[in-house]
């Protein structure tokens, strides 16, 4: 059991401790008791080949586990084919980076379904993500993990169901449980223990012990309004909104899981990580 744990992108202390380049996330994260880090592509992959080679030399050196997050604009249910094909390029770019730096694992939106049913934006959702897999398999890229993420806007596709049915098109596709997300979408749904552990059986009866065991994570406090969901981005310093990290890392040492748990917090992602993996050690 070896969960990990590591911030989104960049934390506000990232710059005042002195760091200015991406390739020094390691050292930083290093230095703050970290092991994972997610490189942040969502506003297109624009990193070189060389700078993720390097960013995955100096990662293993100092035990930093990566993953990458595919582009926002990633739109797997789009009505537009055009748009779908587009996406699955996005997918290809983003395992090829993923893979240069040493990342098995790409998060990846779950679409949207404003104009069409939920059941029609699923099946194309499906669909696109069948056809990202052939390609990724095409490229010698079938080892990177496409892991669709629980969404926190009402409207959009992606609640714990429906990512876990979009996992089942291919059995190496692993669930990106955004347990902010989840809070938002219902409104404050995950509250207790058994909330968290509800979300838990679920994984493992769906898709299996394996796949809990290694799932991936996101996890932030998220402002949340009563008819759209997710608003904001808040720190673990905020009382109102939640969800608590307690009884998601309890859950992970009951069910002997070893995910990636990346913090989302707004600034204080690194600070925030810490305290998830702090509370983690003590209970092993």
């Amino acid at each position: 059991m070896n969960a990990k744990f590591g911030p989104a992108g960049s934390a506000e202390s990232f710059r005042t401790m002195g760091y200015k380049k991406t390739v020094q996330m390691p050292e930083y994260l290093e230095r703050m008791g970290l092991n994972a880090f997610e490189y942040q592509c969502g506003r297109g992959v624009r990193i070189t080949r060389e700078a993720a080679q390097e960013l995955g030399k100096r990662s293993r050196e100092k035990g930093i586990t990566l993953s990458l997050h595919a582009p926002y604009f990633i739109s797997l249910s789009s009505l537009e084919e055009e748009k779908r094909e587009k996406s699955i390029e996005y997918i290809l770019q983003s395992a090829t980076a993923a893979d240069a730096m040493g990342a098995d694992r790409i998060v990846v939106h779950s679409g949207s379904c404003s104009k069409i049913t939920r059941q029609q934006a699923m099946e194309l959702a499906r669909d696109t993500l069948r056809r990202a897999a052939q390609t990724l398999d095409q490229n010698g890229l079938g080892h990177v993990h496409i892991c669709p993420e629980t969404m926190g806007k009402i409207n959009q596709l992606g609640d714990l169901q429906e990512v876990l049915s979009l996992c089942q098109v291919d059995e190496r596709f692993l669930p990106c449980i955004d347990f902010g997300h989840l809070n938002a979408r219902t409104l404050g749904g995950l509250q207790t223990e058994e909330d968290f552990g509800k979300v838990f059986e679920a994984i493992e009866n769906q898709l299996g012990i394996d796949r809990l065991r290694s799932f991936h994570s996101h996890f932030s406090k998220i402002e949340y309004t009563e008819n759209g969901g997710e608003k904001r981005h808040l720190t673990f310093s905020d009382t109102v909104y939640g969800p608590d990290f307690e009884p998601m890392i309890e859950w992970i040492v009951r069910k002997n899981c070893s995910p990636t748990v990346i913090c989302e917090s707004a600034g204080t992602q690194a600070e925030d990580a810490l305290a998830m993996r702090q509370h983690y050690q003590s209970l092993l």
